[in-house]
């Protein structure tokens, strides 16, 4: 067994895709990680990066610093003086790695300096450049470092996946193949369960604002069908889960928000709704490729699933009949489609998402993966 480099700045726990990939490839790998928090069982060694700061000089100097580099284009010595890539080559000093899968684009040139090119396989989580790509000093300062690290780094590693087909196709004029491995759990043995009287409709992610989830809510609140709607929802925003919060005690008792649950408990606790609902307005160019983790949550869950037209969510409801897609993204395209619901069509939602479960899970994008990192450095 060769070993196996993992490297992602995010927390393990929080982050259900990389916990796929070392759960996956340890069996065949010996497999260190490399991420902020602690690590999981399913690795051999873990190796906790330090958190950068977040507050005080260091943070401040920081920003000025990043700031000048972004205007003067000095974007190698950006990357390589970031605190946070500092911290984790020295907390990998002196290690020796046959292969490495580095996690997001930030990980890429820090894996290939470990490494080599040959033996790195980029997993690009996300279309950087159009991450925040609605504010136009973000546009004018950012947008370029992300294209060049994808020409200067992305395109030199071995292999590279990504989550969906129109990801896949945004990065095509950087000149690089990249593979699909979607963001679907591992499938599960669950059944569909009847569908409640009222209707249970279920929503699960980040709290985050440009995600505009207080739409969903408005809507939930405003439909003449008997349904409640129950949102688990972590702190990525505090200030707007807070004002979610505060808005559903507004809008009344059908409309409850619940801190998020473990990834490990989140099928079991969705098996127990009708609807998995996700409407997310294209607000910038990332949120109009997405097709996330949650879409597939609810499908494992063996639930019924509204998404709004993102064509990445939108195709494949239609394709495997899982539930409906909304005209647009305002609260009147959601009211419609919740205005519509019956028991027997959910019903039907929730016996397709058993049909479609396997196609749509882990087990048939795992192997993707697995030949990647066996043709590194072969």
């Amino acid at each position: 067994m060769g070993s196996l480099l993992i490297v992602s700045f995010s927390r393990l726990e929080q982050d259900a895709r990389v916990r796929r990939q070392v759960t996956f490839l340890s069996s065949e790998h010996r497999t260190t990680t490399a991420a902020y928090g602690p690590g999981v069982p399913e690795a051999e060694e873990h190796i906790q990066l330090p958190l950068p700061p977040s507050a005080g000089w260091r943070r401040k100097l920081r920003f000025y610093s990043e700031s000048a580099l972004l205007r003067l284009r000095a974007y190698r010595l950006l990357y390589w003086t970031d605190p946070t890539v500092r911290a984790a080559r020295r907390a990998l000093r002196g290690r020796s790695f046959d292969r490495a899968i580095a996690n997001d684009i930030e990980a890429v040139p820090l894996a290939l300096s470990l490494v080599g090119d040959a033996r790195v396989h980029a997993d690009l989580h996300e279309f950087y450049p159009g991450l925040h790509d609605d504010n136009p000093r973000w546009v004018k300062l950012r947008q370029p470092y992300l294209e060049w690290l994808i020409r200067a780094y992305a395109t030199r590693a071995a292999s590279a996946t990504t989550v969906g087909e129109g990801v896949r196709a945004a990065y095509q004029p950087f000149g690089f193949p990249l593979e699909i491995v979607t963001n679907a759990p591992a499938g599960r043995a669950l059944e569909p369960t009847p569908v409640h009287e009222p209707i249970r409709l279920v929503h699960a992610g980040g709290a985050m604002p440009g995600r505009r989830i207080e739409l969903m809510m408005k809507a939930a609140a405003t439909t003449r069908t008997d349904l409640t709607f129950t949102l688990y929802l972590t702190s990525s925003s505090p200030a707007y889960l807070t004002q979610l919060s505060a808005l559903a005690a507004e809008l009344g008792p059908r409309i409850r928000v619940e801190p998020a649950v473990a990834s490990t408990e989140l099928l079991d606790l969705l098996n127990d709704y009708d609807v998995g609902i996700h409407l997310l307005p294209p607000t910038v160019t990332n949120q109009a490729l997405a097709l996330p983790n949650k879409f597939f949550d609810f499908v494992q869950a063996r639930l019924g699933v509204i998404v709004g037209p993102t064509p990445g969510m939108a195709s494949l409801v239609t394709e495997h009949s899982l539930g409906a897609v909304t005209d647009g993204f305002t609260v009147d395209d959601i009211v419609a489609v919740l205005d519509d619901l019956t028991p027997a069509k959910i019903a039907g939602w929730k016996d397709a998402a058993a049909t479609a479960a396997d196609e749509l899970s882990a087990e048939r994008q795992m192997p993707v993966w697995a030949a990647a990192v066996d043709r590194l450095a072969r």
